[in-house]
Order: C-alpha cells, then sequence, then structure tokens
C-alpha cells in the first residue's frame, strides 16, 4: 500500500555521514577492521586506500567503485555481516559521533522536519547510526540479497555524488517534501549536486574544494567535534 502524500509541502533534513554526523571516515575504519579479520586482499586494500583518497578530493567514478566494491560480499550472509558490522559500530564507531548531531537534529524534528540519513555507505553500517539518533529514515545504497545472501550486486544508483540527489528526489516526491525548503548537512565537494538542489545547504567540517566553494557561494560553514 503506497504511503499517502501530505497535502501541503513539507521540509526535510537530510544528514552526511562521514566528517559530518561522525568525526570520522567510517569507511576507512571498516577497511581497518577487514584487514585485521584478514577479510580483504592486500591489492584490494591497497585500491580501496586510493579510491578514499580519490573520494575526498572528488574524483572518483562513484558507481564504477561502488560496483566493484560490493562484490567482493557476493555469498556472504546477510545476518552475520549486520552483526559484525554492529559490533564494529559499537567498538570502533560510537565514539566518533559529533555532539553537535544530536542537538540538530532534534532541532529539525522540533520544528515538524522530517529527518532522514542521505549517504553513500550500505543500510548495515547506517542502521546503527540511525537506530542511535533516532532518525527514522535512512536512504543509502542498497544491497541486493537473495534468500539472506548478498548478491554482489546493488540496486543503483549509489546513493553518492547525483546519485544523492535521485534517491532524496524519490524520497520527497513519495513523501511530499518541498527540496525547495529542505536542507542537507555534508562535509564533501563530492556532494555538491545535492547541496545546490536543496534551498538550505548546510556545509559541516568541509574539505578543501568544499570550503572554497563555500566561500564562493556564500554558505556558512560549521565545525562539529566528537566529544
Amino acid at each position: 500500500m503506497n504511503e499517502a502524500v501530505p497535502s501541503e509541502p513539507t521540509t526535510a533534513a537530510f544528514f552526511d555521514v562521514d566528517h559530518t554526523l561522525l568525526a570520522v571516515n567510517s569507511g576507512s575504519s571498516w577497511l581497518r577492521h577487514m584487514w585485521r579479520t584478514g577479510k580483504i586482499r592486500p591489492l584490494r586494500a591497497l585500491q580501496a586506500l586510493g579510491w578514499l583518497v580519490r573520494y575526498r578530493l572528488a574524483i572518483l567514478d562513484l558507481e564504477a567503485v561502488t560496483t566493484l566494491a560490493v562484490s567482493d560480499y557476493r555469498g556472504g550472509s546477510v545476518a552475520a555481516l549486520d552483526g559484525e558490522v554492529r559490533e564494529w559500530f559499537a567498538r570502533e564507531i560510537l565514539k566518533h559521533v559529533c555532539v553537535e548531531a544530536p542537538r540538530r537534529i532534534a532541532e529539525h524534528r522540533a520544528n515538524g522536519h522530517v529527518v532522514a540519513l542521505l549517504t553513500a555507505g550500505p543500510r548495515f553500517s547506517a542502521t546503527p547510526l540511525a537506530e542511535l539518533l533516532a532518525v527514522e529514515h535512512v536512504l543509502c545504497t542498497e544491497l541486493e540479497a537473495e534468500a539472506g545472501r548478498l548478491t554482489g550486486r546493488h540496486f543503483p544508483p549509489a546513493c553518492a555524488g547525483p546519485g544523492k540527489v535521485v534517491h532524496a528526489e524519490r524520497f520527497a516526491a513519495a513523501r511530499g517534501i518541498d527540496l525547495s525548503q529542505s536542507y542537507f548537512y555534508t562535509d564533501s565537494y563530492s556532494d555538491l549536486p545535492m547541496l545546490e538542489r536543496v534551498g538550505h545547504p548546510r556545509v559541516i567540517n568541509p574539505d578543501p574544494r568544499l570550503r572554497r566553494r563555500a566561500r564562493v557561494r556564500g554558505w556558512e560553514v560549521e565545525t562539529w567535534r566528537a566529544a
């Protein structure tokens, strides 16, 4: 049954995760975890490090890299990966949640705004944070699974770069959200398409290219930190 669209447009607040709600890059932390547990080949680990650098510089083919990275999980148990990610989150990521994150989310919720995570990561990594911050909606890169096993494929587009706009527009259309009145918080120049799609861009802990663009556009820059 389709969800009813409100008669009056509503406002949403979308939040990126890494270096925004979190003071770290969760992808780097997960890569270290995979290396320590022997679940990633040396060549792929080096390749992934290169991806992280190019992502920070916003010069990465996000769809192609997602396709390649997701293929490594082919055949893996959904339940086992979910459990492993939750343990990793509690041990490695929880302490890096920015103190401003729950405050700002609470402000938006008090104003009647719909709050959603909008992240390039998969649902496995986004869900523990969403639960911690009581965020109901998670827009992310969705992995395909059959009979409890990952197929090694994702449902395109990946929720990264221009793909975030696609995911946000679908979400907005289904819920009567006016993106021209909505907010998006991020640190990354690669998220520029989404920053320009909403009426209220919010730049948090920006990378150098986004800091320069924010200066040109007159966007306010905020610094968020973990406790």
